[in-house]
């Protein structure tokens, strides 16, 4: 897949029918919609997570999102990495983003690298 845009590219995270999803656990930190992917460079890129912390309240909470990111390199490599970022929302908060910086190649600079996917693996939660 080629990115045109030299910034921004939505990245579609969810797969299969969500009306047959079960409800989140109570309590649960949801993602306010699917990870955004940011081009900085050719293999540079920022992968943005909204976090909904609505149930957070009212002390907060913090944890992590592990997700996969699959990628393919301009000479044809395909790879797909396990990646965790962490996440803070404050007592006063209903939100929150966690950024995520990816320099994605086999080797600095040597090759253009798209995106393929993003896959949320789980999202874990911290009173």
């Amino acid at each position: 897949m080629k990115l045109s845009s030299m910034f921004l590219m939505t990245v579609v995270a969810a797969s299969g029918n969500r009306a047959t999803l079960a409800a989140p656990p109570e309590g649960a930190v949801l993602l306010t919609g699917d990870p955004l992917v940011m081009r900085l460079n050719k293999d540079e890129f920022r992968i943005v997570f909204g976090i909904e912390g609505k149930n957070c309240a009212p002390h907060g909470c913090s944890g992590s999102v592990r997700y996969w990111v699959d990628w393919k390199a301009s000479d044809g490599t395909t790879r797909s990495e396990q990646k965790e970022v962490s996440y803070i929302v404050s007592p006063d908060a209903a939100r929150t983003i966690a950024v995520d910086r990816q320099y994605l190649d086999t080797g600095e600079g040597a090759h253009t690298v798209d995106v393929v996917k993003v896959r949320v693996d789980t999202i874990t939660r911290r009173d």
